[in-house]
């Protein structure tokens, strides 16, 4: 009996074949480092791609980059396709975008720091509940007074404006601590320093262009080049947490469907939970519960089940799980739990089975006709037929030229906003030395000063004022990506992180 409609994962007592129209009901691939994780996310990968459903997966060692290219017929590759069936086993490459925080390895991917919002900042920059209130005021102050905040030097100059001007923001926005506000621009620096300010900017990620399908209807690979970002782990699990929180957000609801729109696998699973706050635990929570209904699967890659709270791991209906060892009682413990978890087969001792395993070998379970989780199985996991292991150089600057996608998103755009806006501010400010301007300032109160901007809102004629030229920016952009942007980011995404 050979491969069933769907995306075939392996071969136990009969083949197993992941559901396609079950898939957007998230799932889990779990194991000891060198067990076969990997190539397990490849084969997935692959099946949704042929079957025209994109993905998109970090690469966090390097070695993913393969399935842009056909694999090699390897004698264990065709032994192992022959004994599951595979009939029609052989190479194969997929089209895949590669992208890259950095714009080294791949296409410059990036979020406006209103998009981003406060909530996912205040953990990349690891602020405590004090300094993230501060950061809140910058962000609600930004947005009262339609200030753009676009990139890293918009959020700096905002926080150096409500640090000086505190004393006269503090009726309406609360109290300002200075010390705060030279906390987070400490964060900053340091985030800068590793690279980080490479993600804040324009062009911004239009998620539309992640889920394309190719002349022959495969689905768009989109590979995420994460060795580097890997050393900033909380800037990695924070920025894979805006992207499924922004699918979240953008997306229509669309119920079950045939097939997912996109399929998102999250590697280093255990990143996304590791000292997350109480609040943030509970979005990750919604979003996982919630996107399926918006077509999106997300499929968590860590060693050990027990790095998933219980109440996602209860919520991943399609599981493959690989070998664990259970050399002290914390590992017993993850062996049990990851046993637990499975539908039982009468056949199997599946906590004994899983300290056996092989590798390439996995206890495989997906959902059912009825939606149930299937008996668990000791299974094969197929082979890929894309090539297993990283690409060259040249290889890879083939792919990113070649995309696309190409030129969308190499050139920075750097557009009026906050940074220039309260820069101008301020110049005007300083050539100013008229006495009467200066007596008719004293002799308004704090709010007809605008909180310290007197002006600079309503315009006194050589210069618009900021809602005239924002309106001007909005005339020019209506129609782009770019300005569906910027007005989502003074509109709504900037209350939507809190």
């Amino acid at each position: 009996m050979g491969p069933q409609p769907g995306v075939f994962v392996g071969k136990g007592d009969v083949p197993i074949t992941l559901a396609l129209n079950f898939a957007n009901r998230h799932g889990l691939i779990a194991g000891a480092t060198g067990t076969g994780k990997t190539v397990t996310l490849q084969v997935l990968a692959e099946g949704f791609s042929r079957n025209g459903v994109p993905v998109f997966m970090a690469d966090v060692k390097g070695d993913l980059a393969g399935i842009s290219k056909p694999g090699e017929k390897k004698p264990k590759l065709l032994e192992r396709a022959k004994k599951l069936g595979m009939d029609n086993y052989g190479p194969e490459g997929f089209p895949v975008v590669f992208w890259d925080i950095f714009g080294e390895k791949g296409h410059p991917i990036r979020a406006t720091i209103s998009d981003m919002g406060p909530l996912l900042l205040a953990r990349i920059l690891d602020l405590n509940e004090i300094q993230e209130g501060v950061l809140n005021v910058a962000f609600k102050m930004a947005d009262d007074n339609g200030l753009l905040l676009l990139d890293l030097k918009d959020l700096h100059s905002m926080l150096n404006f409500v640090s000086e001007n505190a004393k006269d923001l503090m009726q309406k926005y609360g109290n300002v601590s200075k010390t705060s506000v030279a906390a987070i621009l400490r964060g900053i620096l340091v985030l800068e320093q590793q690279g980080g300010e490479k993600l804040f900017g324009e062009p911004s990620l239009d998620l539309k262009d992640l889920m394309r399908t190719d002349a022959k209807g495969h689905g768009q690979v989109n590979v995420l080049a994460a060795d580097k970002l890997m050393e900033q782990p909380r800037l990695y699990a924070t920025f894979m947490l805006w992207l499924l929180s922004e699918l979240f957000e953008e997306l229509p609801e669309v119920g079950d469907l045939e097939k997912p729109l996109l399929v998102f696998f999250f590697d280093e699973a255990h990143l996304l939970f590791n000292e997350a706050p109480k609040a943030l635990l509970e979005r990750i929570e919604k979003v996982v519960r919630l996107v399926r209904s918006k077509g999106v699967g997300i499929y968590f890659i860590s060693q050990n089940p027990l790095d998933i709270p219980d109440t996602i791991l209860g919520q991943l209906g399609n599981r493959v799980q690989h070998a664990l060892r259970a050399f002290t009682p914390k590992d017993e413990k993850a062996v049990r739990t990851a046993a637990q978890t499975f539908r039982q087969n009468p056949k199997l001792d599946t906590a004994r089975v899983i300290t056996e395993l092989e590798v390439g070998e996995g206890l495989v379970s997906t959902l059912e006709a009825s939606g149930a989780p299937s008996v668990v199985q000791r299974a094969l996991i197929a082979p890929p037929t894309s090539r297993i292991g990283s690409i060259s150089a040249d290889e890879r600057t083939m792919v990113i030229n070649s995309s696309p996608l190409y030129g969308k998103y190499e050139d920075l755009i750097d557009r009026e906003s906050a940074y220039e806006q309260l820069k101008a501010r301020s110049d005007r400010f300083s050539q100013s030395s008229a006495p009467e301007a200066e007596s008719r300032t004293e002799r308004q109160a704090p709010s007809e000063q605008g909180w310290g901007l007197p002006d600079i809102f309503t315009g006194t004629g050589k210069k618009d004022s900021v809602l005239e030229a924002m309106a001007k920016s909005a005339a020019r952009s209506i129609g782009s990506s770019i300005g569906r942007q910027v007005v989502r980011g003074i509109l709504g995404s900037i209350l939507k992180g809190r």
